[in-house]
């Protein structure tokens, strides 16, 4: 569950662990394309293509593989967004003042 202390410090550890966890992705399979093409006999192969390679295949696999951190991610985004709109709806609820009652009608003069 999001902590209700600080939702925008839990926000940025879970985006932040998705992040990481994407980018070791692209790294992972960078070394595994790479090293698979000198396997193979390819010496000449460019790291440069191996990384653009592995972006392509990270970019739909790790939506399937982190499913679990992209939902705790974007729980945790939701979370912290609510509790702005509610803090926002606070501020103004504070700036407008209170609430004078309701209006009785024009003032019926003097007798």
């Amino acid at each position: 569950m999001v902590s209700e202390q600080r939702p925008t410090g839990r926000m940025a550890i879970d985006v932040l662990a998705y992040l990481v966890a994407r980018l070791l992705l692209v790294a992972v399979l960078s070394a595994v394309i790479f090293l698979g093409a000198h396997l193979l006999g390819i010496t000449e192969f460019p790291l440069v293509i191996a990384v653009l390679f592995a972006i392509v295949i990270a970019l739909p696999l790790g939506i399937w593989v982190f499913s679990p951190l992209r939902r705790r991610a974007t729980a945790s985004i939701a979370a912290a967004d609510e509790r702005r709109r509610r803090d926002r709806e606070q501020l103004r609820a504070r700036l407008k003042g209170p609430d004078p009652g309701p209006d009785p009608g024009p003032d019926p003069g003097p007798d």
